[in-house]
């Protein structure tokens, strides 16, 4: 999920990787039950966007890239909303060999050591996205990034992208992880508007539009953080609760003694004292 800085005249043709749907969808439900056993829960922000199941491409989701975690957020999105839609996203060609069956799932692999990479990831991407069910998912930032750092600042090969699409839009898109009142993080994103690639703009332009549109995003969604209320989300997978062991064993005996219903939720047990 990266994009790369680049300056191309003309392209060769490429071709789509080779997508399987059948194994997409498992890698997608095995990907739901992983983030679900490794965060408390998984929400979206009801104050942004909300996406709408029928979008049509090609659809290009630019998100900033606080964690290792975020393709897999995305995985637990494409599984609720895009379910049908083809999914294709960028990953370091190195790390493409060690997990050859990610191709099958829509991944393809760019070299950011090769002087070419610039090129091939135009070419590779352009491909993925000419068929209209398309969406290709890019961490542009092209690195992980806290996400308080500011200005959002883009590789210039997503402005470059959207000068040649143009048709189709850009899906700003928000993440973060923050710790609540359970032991694992929440993981909440924030979508904004979806931006037109009909009009026209040169790719620095283009590069700057987007990072300031997902710079709001991560602004409004880091207002929706600090409240640490779940009320202003909706909750779209639900994780793992309380800390297990001795700890909750102590809790549900004290529950039983009151005649209480025991709630692993940390906050279940903060809200009654």
């Amino acid at each position: 999920m990266k994009t790369f800085n680049v300056v191309p005249q003309s392209l060769p043709l490429a071709t789509a990787p080779p997508r399987s749907p059948r194994l997409a969808r498992l890698f997608h439900k095995y990907a739901v039950r992983y983030v679900a056993k490794h965060h408390h829960a998984v929400r979206l922000a009801r104050g942004g966007y909300w996406p709408e199941p029928s979008l049509t491409g090609p659809v290009v989701v630019v998100l900033n890239h606080p964690s290792w975690w975020d393709p897999m957020i995305g995985l637990v999105l494409i599984n609720h909303f895009w379910p049908m839609h083809a999914h294709f996203a960028l990953i370091d060609s190195a790390g493409l060999a060690k997990y050859r069956f990610l191709e099958r799932v829509g991944f393809f692999g760019i070299d950011p050591g090769d002087p070419r990479a610039g090129r091939e990831f135009l070419r590779r991407s352009l491909a993925a996205l000419a068929r209209p069910d398309a969406m290709l998912w890019l961490t542009a930032q092209g690195r992980f990034v806290d996400p308080r750092e500011r200005p959002v600042r883009l590789k210039g090969g997503v402005g470059h992208l959207a000068r040649r699409l143009g048709a189709g839009s850009i899906l700003p898109m928000a993440l973060e992880y923050p710790f609540w009142d359970e032991r694992t993080p929440e993981a909440l994103v924030r979508f904004g508007p979806p931006i037109s690639l009909a009009d026209e703009a040169t790719p620095a332009d283009w590069t700057e539009r987007i990072a300031r549109a997902v710079e709001a995003e991560q602004e409004a969604l880091a207002i929706d953080a600090l409240t640490r209320d779940p009320a202003r989300f909706e909750t779209l997978l639900c994780g793992r609760v309380g800390v297990g062991g001795v700890y909750d064993a102590w809790r549900w005996l004290k529950a039983a003694l009151r005649g209480d219903r025991f709630d692993a939720g940390h906050r279940a047990e903060s809200d009654s004292h």
